[in-house]
C-alpha cells in the first residue's frame, strides 16, 4: 500500500506478474497479513516499508521474498529501470527466498531466513 499502483504497470511492462495490494486486500491489513498472503500466493513483496525486514528477522521465515526500496525517489518512471534490473539479476535468489534492498545506487541481497552471525 505504500507504493504507487504505477509500479504494477511498470513491472508488468517488464514481464512480471504484479498486483497492487489494493487489488487483493484491505487497506487496514497488517504487514503480517500481507506477508502471509504473499507466502501463500508465492509472491514477492515490493515495499518501501522498513518493517518487513524486522518481521522476517523476528520470525526467521524463509518467505516471502521482499524487495525494499530505500531510494529517496520512488517513482517508477525514474527508478523503474534500475529496480527491474536488480530484480532480473537477483531473480533466482528471490525465487528461493531473499531480501533485496535497493537504495538507488546499489542493491544488496540477503538470503532468507536471516541467521544471526556469531559474535
Amino acid at each position: 500500500m505504500n507504493l504507487s499502483p504505477k509500479w504494477v504497470e511498470r513491472l508488468r511492462t517488464s514481464g512480471y506478474d504484479a498486483v497492487h495490494w489494493s487489488e487483493v486486500g484491505s487497506a487496514e491489513a497488517t504487514d503480517e497479513d500481507i506477508a502471509n498472503w504473499a507466502r501463500t500466493e508465492d509472491r514477492i513483496v515490493l515495499t518501501s516499508d522498513l518493517d518487513f525486514g524486522s518481521l522476517l528477522a523476528a520470525t526467521r521465515a524463509n518467505s516471502p521474498s521482499v524487495v525494499q526500496l530505500r531510494s529517496a525517489i520512488l517513482r517508477p518512471s525514474i527508478v523503474g529501470d534500475a529496480v527491474c534490473g536488480a530484480l532480473a539479476i537477483s531473480r533466482s535468489d528471490l525465487l528461493e527466498g531473499a531480501f533485496l534492498t535497493f537504495d538507488g545506487n546499489r542493491a544488496r541481497l540477503k538470503k532468507l531466513p536471516f541467521v544471526e552471525e556469531p559474535s
